[in-house]
């Protein structure tokens, strides 16, 4: 039977996390070992310094085992394969994300690094993503399809497989789109806003990012944009 470690940077109690696990059981004995709050952004971190605290958590769910980490997705897969399972699992599933993780938008995101910590332990990794806002129809219809096309299927040596799924009703869904490639743009052009003044003339800042609605046929990005289903090996920037 397949062992299938769950993660993600939305935290435990983000839904998306418990839609994964329940499609996931389907294809094999699944463990859920993710943050314990927010840690959207995070890229590739992991903790070398100080300690990673892990708890038994009291998931819900029939026949699937969870733990809260207060390190980081990279963490959870460190730890919890090399540690906390009596065994090394075999695929990594990390999601589902709130919010797509394509284009350059890719290098700074808990989710896929979740899953490159999987490919550098000997693990399949399979990241997957989905829209801020709108439905769940279409990942509701494929998600159990998308696991069973990639949950065995290994892609090269520091790859991952990278699934973003658009939040459109069914009824405007255009269908899957294989072998995109990651496009050099991105959803948000960001900046920066001055939001206040502190003390000894310190200025504080937030983000302020500007939608994009552009990108490359054949891209990551224009796949979502049009209503598709995107799915693609994504290589780590070492590479």
């Amino acid at each position: 039977m397949r062992k299938i470690l769950i993660t993600n940077d939305d935290g435990i109690e983000y839904e998306g996390l418990r839609r994964l696990a329940e499609a996931a059981k389907e294809f094999g004995e699944v463990w859920v070992i993710a943050p314990d709050s927010q840690r959207s952004s995070c890229s590739h971190a992991i903790t070398i310094h100080g300690t990673i605290d892990m708890y038994p958590y009291d998931y819900g769910m029939e026949g699937v085992k969870a733990f809260s980490c207060s390190g980081t997705p990279g963490d959870c897969v460190r730890v919890g394969g090399l540690s906390v399972m009596p065994y090394r699992p075999d695929i990594v599933l990390s999601g589902i994300n709130r919010g797509y993780n394509s284009g350059t938008d890719i290098q700074y995101s808990g989710t896929c690094g979740a899953a490159f910590e999987a490919d550098f332990q000997g693990y399949i990794g399979i990241a997957v993503s989905e829209d801020f806002e709108g439905s769940h129809e279409v990942t509701d219809k494929y998600l159990k399809d998308i696991l069973a096309e990639l949950i065995d299927k290994r892609p090269d040596y520091g790859e991952i497989w990278n699934v973003n799924i658009p939040r459109c009703p069914l009824s405007e869904f255009k269908g899957i789109k294989r072998d995109t490639f990651v496009s050099r743009g991105m959803f948000y052009k960001d900046g920066y806003k001055a939001i206040g003044s502190l003390s000894d003339g310190g200025i504080r800042y937030e983000i302020d990012g500007k939608l994009i609605k552009e990108s490359e046929e054949g891209s990551d990005i224009r796949a979502v944009l049009d209503n598709y289903i995107s799915i693609g090996a994504v290589k780590n920037v070492g590479l």
